[in-house]
């Protein structure tokens, strides 16, 4: 039988604190019973010789010193799953919040998921289709990667999150296909404009929601990515679907991490973020990948805001040490009107090489899409000369680069909310736009191809006539 202990040491913020408990483990899951019989429920962050820190998740107002009971549960924090929780929404600890009830029980299990044997991951293959051409051809998304998406505030990185929710599938035919969106720290029309969104496109049925609120406590922001990830791991590897899990905004979840560190008095590290943010963003984007043996797969989309749009920021950096690329969202394509505003030259996708080509996509996926990086680079280089001297005084190569340019912004990148590209149209209109180039100009891709896709007159027909 569990022991009650009566009284408080002391409250501090979020915690809570007791001296003299016995036998209590980090992570442990507390029962808190106040004065008015009220119950809450914490997990402890702290345990030392003689005092054990509590984090309470429903915050420590109206907390009593003298007559508050606490009872540890022995076991860390747990969610409740069954595949009923697709087409469900719940709140950052994974109640749910969408007034149809408490979901049936398949089993509990701990929210900091079970460790992978290193051995047994499988390397990732094969593609994620998101309809977006910026990104299934230039960084294309491999299933088990974890590839961030790094925006800026007042960027459209929500329109972004819910086009991909909305147009995601694998790319065979097969149905096992999810998608857990994990919402932190937003507002309550945001999270009303992402729930109203998938519903009216069709796709809540395959849908997991786990929504934070920007007024929920800090604590259960710091708890509702591991609920999603639990989730993820749940149907991937026991109903062997192919998940993705997209986390946004994960820059909320490290400023709550940061004022939970503060209010524990932990020495801060660069910023004023705890010295540990490495290990604890790792803790998360590790749990992506595939488990040999099994036929499911979770795939990730971390998506964060850079303060004052500093890619060096710590969250970034250290973002970007952990997973396999990254989406940068480009503040000077937005201004122009381009969305989704993808900066190309920032942006990659290390995993892109093992899940294209004839197996998967298409024979010249590769090379057109290095193609397209090395003369998106060219245009850059013939707008910052032009930029000295003048477009008029350009070579004639160089304004057919600046041409391209804007072909390429304005048609490849920029594409409709609503509209959803296959790869093999947006493969063709990469062709159609590289053909607007000499072809002597195409330097990385073989004489093979270019004979099979070039085609100087259907690209200008498409392009220069109706500009």
């Amino acid at each position: 039988m569990n022991v009650v202990y009566s009284g408080l040491s002391a409250i501090s913020g979020p915690l809570i604190f007791i001296e003299n408990a016995e036998n209590v483990s980090y992570d442990e899951m507390v029962e808190i019973r106040l004065n008015n019989n009220l119950k809450r429920y914490g997990r402890v962050v702290e345990v030392s010789k003689d005092r054990v820190a509590i984090q309470v998740f429903e915050g420590t107002t109206g907390i009593s010193l003298k007559n508050t009971k606490t009872r540890f549960l022995g076991h860390s924090m747990e969610v409740s799953l069954s595949k009923e929780i697709l087409g469900r929404v719940f709140n950052g600890v994974g109640r749910p919040i969408d007034g149809l009830g408490d979901v049936f029980i398949d089993e509990k299990v701990d929210i900091n998921g079970l460790p992978l044997n290193p051995v047994s991951r499988v390397y990732p293959r094969n593609y994620i289709n998101t309809g977006i051409s910026s990104i299934d051809v230039l960084t294309t998304l491999i299933r088990g990667q974890k590839l961030p998406i790094f925006s800026g505030f007042g960027m459209p990185h929500n329109e972004l999150a819910v086009q991909i929710v909305k147009q995601a599938n694998i790319s065979d035919k097969e149905k096992n296909f999810c998608i857990v969106f994990a919402a932190m720290g937003v507002k309550n029309d945001v999270a009303t404009y992402f729930k109203t969104q998938f519903e009216e496109a069709g796709v809540m049925d395959r849908v997991t929601m786990y929504v934070n609120l920007s007024n929920d406590p800090i604590i259960e922001r710091t708890i509702t990515p591991r609920c999603a990830l639990t989730a993820a791991e749940y149907l991937a590897y026991k109903h062997n679907m192919h998940v993705l899990v997209i986390l946004t905004d994960m820059t909320s979840y490290c400023e709550a991490l940061r004022e939970f560190s503060s209010s524990k008095e932990e020495i801060p590290g660069r910023k004023g973020y705890p010295g540990y943010l490495y290990s604890d963003l790792a803790s998360l984007y590790e749990r992506a990948g595939i488990i040999e043996g099994v036929n499911g797969s979770v795939t990730q989309i971390p998506i964060l805001t850079m303060p004052n749009d500093d890619i060096t920021h710590p969250i970034p950096d250290l973002t970007g040490y952990i997973t396999e690329g990254q989406i940068v969202l480009d503040r000077l394509l937005n201004q122009k009107g381009i969305y989704p505003p993808i900066g190309i030259l920032p942006s990659l996708s290390r995993l892109m090489k093992d899940g294209i080509g004839a197996k998967y996509t298409r024979e010249d996926h590769s090379a057109v899409a290095n193609q397209l990086f090395a003369a998106y680079a060219r245009v850059e280089d013939a707008r910052s000369l032009a930029s000295v001297i003048g477009e008029e005084e350009l070579s004639d190569i160089d304004k057919e680069y600046i041409v391209f340019g804007n072909m390429f912004e304005l048609h490849f990148i920029n594409q409709g909310f609503d509209q959803n590209r296959n790869i093999l149209s947006s493969l063709e209109l990469g062709w159609d736009l590289l053909s607007l180039l000499p072809k002597n100009e195409l330097s990385r891709i073989d004489e093979m191809m270019l004979d099979k896709y070039y085609d100087n007159t259907k690209a200008k027909q498409r392009f220069l006539l109706s500009k």
